[in-house]
This record gives C-alpha cells, sequence and structure tokens, in this order.
C-alpha cells in the first residue's frame, strides 16, 4: 500500500446536527429523529454535498415545509455549531501515516460552500497531498465517478490504495473500483486493521 485514502467526517471530523437540534428539541431526541427522517433528510443534505446551493437548497426546503422555516434555516445558519471538532486518535494515526511517508489524500462528501470553515478551522487538513470535495466536482461517494476522479486526478494505482470511511456503502464502492477498503468504526480497530495490510503505525 502506497496511498492511504481518508474520508473525513465520522472518521477524521466529529460533525453532527444533533449537537445544534437535540436543544432546539427540548432533549427530545424522538422528535429530532422524526425532523430528520422527514424535514432535513439526510438525502436533503446530500444534494448540498453534491453541489446544490445552500440559499436555493433551503428555500426550496422552505416551500415545501413552511411551518418549519426556524428548524429549517438553522441547519446551515448554524452549521459551524455541528462542527464539533477533530477526532484526535485518528488524527494521530494520519501523523503516523504521514511520517511514515505515505501519500494521503482526502475524499469526502462535503458541500463546496461549508468546507473553508473546515480548512479554516483544521490544520491537519495540511497533511493531505490532495483534497477532493464532492460539491466542487459534482460528484458523490459511493458512485464509482470519484473514485475514478480521485484515482486519475493524482495518478494511483487502485491495487496499492486503501480507503477508510465510516460509511459502509462508501467503502464498497471504493472497493468496486479496485481499491481496497476499511469500514472504519473506532481508532483502534483502524489501527487493527491497517496492520492487516501491513501498514504498521
Amino acid at each position: 500500500m502506497k496511498t492511504i485514502i481518508f474520508d473525513l467526517g465520522g472518521v477524521l471530523v466529529d460533525w453532527n446536527p444533533e449537537y445544534v437540534y437535540l436543544n432546539e428539541f427540548d432533549g427530545n431526541r424522538k422528535k429530532m429523529n422524526w425532523f430528520f427522517d422527514n424535514i432535513c433528510t439526510s438525502d436533503w443534505n446530500e444534494e448540498q454535498d453534491g453541489g446544490k446551493l445552500i440559499k436555493t437548497a433551503t428555500k426550496e426546503r422552505i416551500k415545501l415545509f413552511p411551518e418549519h422555516k426556524k428548524l429549517i434555516k438553522m441547519y446551515y445558519g448554524r452549521w459551524e455549531e455541528m462542527l464539533k471538532g477533530e477526532i484526535i486518535e485518528s488524527v494521530n494515526i494520519l501523523k503516523k501515516l504521514k511520517s511514515k511517508n505515505y501519500k494521503l489524500i482526502a475524499l469526502t462528501n462535503w458541500s463546496f460552500e461549508t468546507f473553508p470553515v473546515a480548512i479554516k478551522r483544521f490544520d491537519f487538513l495540511k497533511l493531505f497531498d490532495g483534497i477532493v470535495v464532492s460539491g466542487k466536482i459534482k460528484m458523490l461517494k459511493p458512485f464509482k465517478e470519484i473514485y475514478n476522479y480521485t484515482i486519475n486526478k493524482y495518478e494511483l494505482s487502485p491495487s496499492e490504495c486503501v480507503f477508510i470511511d465510516d460509511r459502509l456503502s462508501n467503502v464498497q464502492g471504493a472497493i468496486n473500483c479496485g481499491i481496497k477498503g476499511i469500514h472504519f468504526q473506532s481508532s483502534m480497530q483502524l489501527i487493527k486493521e491497517l496492520k492487516k495490510l501491513s501498514i504498521e503505525i
């Protein structure tokens, strides 16, 4: 293995809309989850990760659900509060891999409008040799186009790459393109999985 490709959210970055909405729903997780399942859904969020403008997406959602206008506006209005911080144990793994001269690439489903916030906040992003942001190129994981784009852009050999993501579907997408995949569940588990591929941390 020569190249390690990392997802960001859920692997290196702790982002969760619960950090804003649980308080708005007075700690009522059932009501909050209903809102995420029906109003500001993960599919809707993914549209912005695919390049849709936040202003347009918010306007359209408010038109569909005007009674939830305040909560819908909050999703991107308070987005930075959902970005809690880096996952320190995983970032330490990244730093060790950098010190051993592995090529490091980030491949993330992320809105191009909000990603500059992450660049400003997280110094560890400078460790990457390249970063592919879905919203910028209007491609999404787990579709093969984004993996092939990454391979071609950074002149990678798929058989020499390992991809790490907390979503199993995204890992499978990489495997389908000839890249080895690790389904991230914890930093300790990641170390064990890397060792199985003869990558020592």
